[in-house]
């Protein structure tokens, strides 16, 4: 059984960079890191419609099924496999097939709304908070959400401005206060990148 060394939450708003310092995380220590979205977590909602499930606040606390979350973190700590789900952003339903999720030295938690439970922050060795200006942001989320999920420009726009900035504002910019470390920029801060890195290393040895 292998038992992890750290738990490290990588937090920020939509666009932010977040994704970006993960990959490159796990690109550097391969072998020492397992991922663990948040975004992979969203509640059940199958008993919708489509144009139901359409209209939900994906950006509040309340979307994340975090109970199950938590004792999928709290396994990975413990040294346990988890199933881990997998969510269709484009149906806005989990998948029917899970994923196998292994423990390793590093559990990267990263999402959002990652610093927000505090049921969760009690798991963290480490908590970063990438912070990106509002206007970087957006573009970045329309480019992923035009490219990657299916969506309409307009259906981005009236998102972004309906539930996703007010969301930012109300319970994503406030968890900065909570952060050990925070890096500007997201993945193009390389220097903040290396500091981050420096310390994943040391947890590693």
């Amino acid at each position: 059984m292998r038992v992890p060394k750290a738990v490290v939450a990588i937090a920020g708003g939509t666009g932010s960079g977040k994704s970006t310092i993960a990959t490159k995380i796990l690109e550097q220590l391969p072998d020492h890191v397992t991922l663990l979205p948040y975004d992979a977590y969203y509640k059940d909602n199958s008993h919708l419609s489509f144009a139901e499930r359409s209209k939900l606040n994906y950006d509040h606390p309340d979307s994340f099924d975090t109970p199950l979350y938590e004792r999928h973190v709290a396994a990975l700590r413990a040294g346990e496999t988890v199933q881990r789900p997998v969510y269709n952003f484009s149906t806005h339903l989990r998948e029917d097939f899970t994923v196998a999720t292994e423990p390793r030295d590093i559990i990267l938690v990263e999402g959002i709304l990652v610093l927000w439970p505090e049921v969760l922050r009690r798991y963290y060795d480490l908590r970063v908070f990438v912070d990106t200006d509002a206007d970087v942001r957006i573009l970045r989320r329309i480019t992923r959400d035009l490219d990657e999920r299916g969506r309409t420009l307009g259906a981005v726009i009236e998102q972004y401005l309906g539930t996703v900035k007010p969301m930012h504002d109300a319970f994503v910019e406030p968890t900065k206060r909570y952060a050990d470390v925070i890096i500007p920029e997201g993945g193009f801060n390389l220097a903040g990148f290396d500091v981050l890195l420096a310390r994943l290393h040391s947890f590693v040895r």
